[in-house]
């Protein structure tokens, strides 16, 4: 991953993300020796510009930011960073240094799981550890994968035509599992997917139009 640290003379601001509730937690700046002991350590770890030095958060309270995933911007000059905290994050003792409580979006939604799946599935993709299924299945390669969702939604079908619901539930969660690895290795998201839906329930969407600007 390609960060633009001289931007902002060495440093780039890191948003600190709850990966389970989606609740932004606070915002911090890290340089290059931040960022890489963020990685190596998985807790992480800041450059105080008041101090002038490296602060892991929670080294002193024990409340650390136990590190999820990484995401760069756009423009590769900002982090998104996707956590599981330890107590509260702010040094006043609440959940954010917003003082907001850091409660789930929405726990009767369980759509949200597959945002929070895929950012598990993008750090298998970041990390490749040894063992993995869905290592195995990065490393086998786009051809592979993309062959495995054709064979899981062929499953998916034959269940729906000719099993139980409770089989068909089971392969189509196989098709979808399949599905988010093949996204992200092609740097998609499952919510690019629902966006491109939302944009087709639009009433003045037109089909022809969108389909002619694609080829």
């Amino acid at each position: 991953m390609k960060i633009d640290f001289e931007k902002l003379g060495g440093l780039v601001p890191a948003i600190i993300q709850d990966a389970k509730t989606k609740n932004v937690l606070m915002l911090g700046f890290m340089n290059q020796e931040a960022y890489e002991k963020t990685v190596k350590t998985k807790k992480v770890t800041f450059w105080s510009r008041t101090r002038n030095t490296l602060w892991t958060k929670g080294e002193t309270s024990g409340h650390y930011l136990n590190l999820v995933s990484i995401q760069n911007d756009c423009d590769n000059d900002t982090l998104l960073v996707k956590v599981n905290p330890v107590g509260p994050t702010c040094h006043t003792g609440t959940d954010t240094c917003w003082g907001e409580e850091n409660t789930p979006l929405d726990l009767s939604n369980p759509l949200l799981f597959f945002s929070e799946l895929q950012d598990f599935i993008e750090k298998r993709h970041e990390e490749m550890p040894e063992g993995s299924y869905t290592t195995k299945l990065f490393k086998d390669g786009v051809n592979k994968m993309a062959q495995k969702v054709g064979e899981e939604a062929l499953e998916t079908v034959i269940e729906a035509t000719n099993g139980t619901n409770d089989k068909l539930i089971y392969e189509a969660s196989d098709m979808f599992y399949h599905l988010l690895v093949l996204l992200t290795s092609k740097g998609l998201r499952i919510e690019d997917i629902a966006l491109e839906l939302q944009k087709r329930h639009d009433p003045n969407w037109d089909k022809d139009r969108r389909m002619a600007k694609s080829k």
